[in-house]
């Protein structure tokens, strides 16, 4: 008989971390409808996004190891159950399906890290409907977030010289969760460390802190305030410089108690929070080294983002860190990354027949079938440009291949000069189980740094990059065409 649904509203909802609720709810919607009406055939889901954040020239891939673990988890409990039930609009035996529901799927990924690019899948998705379908809310969170964090800690990470770069975002990151993500994504993308302590725990990323302004006032003196720090933290002792006047007090307490140190084979730091910190940090720097305390290091922080550091780096500023947060967890200008998750492919009597979406405006049109991007590269390892083919084309080394452009069919070249091609999209999950353990987080944000250095610097320009061209096989060009032609003789 029917299970009896019933929902104890003083209850709590139980452990939201790998819920089925996590989704939109049309997704549970027409997932009754699928199976009501028999409508279930395996498919094949894209993920790309449309364009890049910043009106920058790369983005930075981030968040396929949380994914992977979010997918494999993701079920619904009976909490969840009960939930659903009380919407009044799902049936005992979708309700039934949905409790003994777990993701079976295959994905197939870009490497976390990768410098990635407009309109080329960064995930492959082979699901039956449904199960393809109530992922896609969960998916596209995760990695429209971390990847937008991650490029902006690799704009900021590059604006800085390569040099150290502190994430401080927690009190001001979008809630919990998101302070959590920002601080792993960022550290993918360049930042040295992190502020946010339980980050530091679940990921293994460096933390780092100094004091806040209130420790200064809570002394009677600024000087005691430094000396008293310093004496507990003898070997991290950063000091704050800007409580209540940089140049007139700040540096000359800082100097009295870097001094005291120093004697006792320590030094100092002191950090630049509010003013001019080109002007600042000359006159601070100007000080320290006529005091003898030339290996005292400057930090900065407040409001900092990659336009500002590359100025101050323009004008030989003498700042050896950077402490960035609101601008950088947060996305800055811009508020997330134009990822989409759309059907390429579905089975039919055992065939894959390939679907798009068609538009009226192209760079809404999408690619039809299973696909797989190649990288083109020349002897250094630069990536010259990504071919978008076929999963069955054979895109062999050594021979010329033509390049078509995603939205003008006209417009093509012959890539001939390069030395190796790699598949960028691997199997990461095979019947809803990864296919290896989670990656040491350092070792993602190598992998990522080195590709960022393998990157051509017209790339990487923060004002009017170049753009790395993604082009179709003549294949997918062709399949691209006939369907665009099939659909629009049916209308």
């Amino acid at each position: 008989g029917p299970l009896p649904y019933t929902v104890a509203m003083s209850s709590t909802s139980g452990n939201a971390e790998g819920s089925g609720l996590f989704t939109d709810f049309y997704e549970l919607t027409m997932a009754q409808g699928y199976q009501k009406y028999g409508t279930n055939p395996d498919v094949v889901f894209d993920m790309f996004f449309r364009r890049q954040p910043y009106e920058g020239g790369f983005s930075v891939f981030a968040g396929l190891d949380d994914l992977l673990d979010q997918l494999a988890a993701f079920s619904y409990s009976p909490e969840d159950i009960e939930f659903l039930a009380s919407q009044g609009m799902f049936s005992d035996e979708f309700l039934r399906s949905l409790s003994e529901f777990r993701f079976r799927g295959s994905v197939w990924a870009m490497p976390e890290g990768s410098i990635v690019f407009p309109g080329e899948p960064l995930i492959r998705v082979h699901a039956s409907l449904v199960e393809a379908q109530l992922i896609e809310g969960m998916l596209l969170n995760t990695i429209n977030f971390q990847t937008l964090i991650a490029t902006k800690a690799a704009r900021v990470y590059l604006a800085s010289e390569k040099g150290k770069v502190l994430e401080f975002g927690l009190r001001r990151a979008q809630g919990r969760d998101g302070a959590m993500s920002a601080a792993r994504a960022a550290y993918i993308g360049g930042a040295a460390a992190t502020s946010n302590t339980l980050a530091g725990k679940i990921y293994g990323i460096p933390v780092r802190g100094t004091m806040a302004h209130s420790w200064v006032m809570a002394y009677p003196t600024e000087e005691e305030s430094f000396q008293r720090y310093a004496d507990l933290y003898p070997d991290s002792a950063i000091l704050l410089i800007d409580t209540y006047s940089t140049l007139e007090s700040g540096i000359q307490n800082a100097i009295l108690v870097g001094q005291a140190m120093k004697k006792r084979g320590k030094r100092i730091g002191v950090r630049l929070d509010s003013g001019d910190l080109q002007y600042l940090s000359k006159q601070v720097r100007r000080r320290l080294d006529e005091a003898g305390l030339e290996d005292a290091t400057i930090t900065a922080s407040n409001e900092l983002n990659e336009e500002i550091i590359h100025q101050l780096v323009t004008t030989n500023s003498p700042i050896d860190s950077w402490g960035v947060g609101t601008h950088l967890v947060t996305g800055g200008d811009d508020a997330s990354l134009s990822g989409v998750y759309k059907l390429a492919c579905k089975v039919v009597d055992g065939r894959h027949e390939p679907t798009m979406k068609v538009s009226s405006h192209p760079a809404k049109t999408t690619l039809p079938g299973v696909k797989q991007v190649y990288r083109f590269r020349d002897g250094a390892g630069a990536p010259l440009a990504d071919l978008i083919a076929l999963g069955d084309e054979k895109i062999a080394p050594g021979v010329r291949h033509l390049f078509i452009h995603p939205d003008l069919n006209t417009r093509k070249f012959e890539m001939t000069h390069y030395v190796s091609i790699d598949p960028m999209l691997r199997e990461v999950m095979r019947d809803g189980s990864r296919l290896g353990p989670r990656q040491p987080l350092s070792g993602i944000r190598e992998s990522c740094l080195a590709a960022l250095d393998r990157l051509d610097e017209t790339y990487k320009r923060i004002i009017n990059p170049h753009v790395y061209k993604v082009s179709l096989s003549t294949n997918l060009a062709d399949l691209q065409r006939s369907l665009i032609s099939r659909y629009t003789a049916e209308i």
